[in-house]
């Protein structure tokens, strides 16, 4: 079902129970398809920019010390002017 952006509005409410029960509710503004809305249970990854977010998740482990400042041998680098 496709649905223009004036009445998606006015009956938000309906349209997201359609979308849970299972149907397919596509937004469009001036005829042209802009969003579908969909449950969030049906989301299986989000892809931004073609990465697959969340793919190295639980894959390494934030140090303790990672917020901790430089030691002044590694700063010192970031300012030498001859690069």
């Amino acid at each position: 079902m496709i649905i223009n952006m004036h009445e998606a509005k006015i009956h938000l409410a309906k349209y997201v129970e359609k979308a849970l029960s299972g149907e397919e509710v596509i937004f469009s503004e001036a005829g042209k398809p802009m969003v579908a809305l969909v449950p969030v249970s049906a989301l299986k990854t989000v892809k931004r920019n073609n990465v697959i977010l969340g793919t190295l998740a639980g894959a390494f482990k934030v140090p303790e010390n990672f917020d901790d400042p430089l030691p002044d041998e590694i700063c010192n680098e970031f300012y030498k002017a001859d690069l």
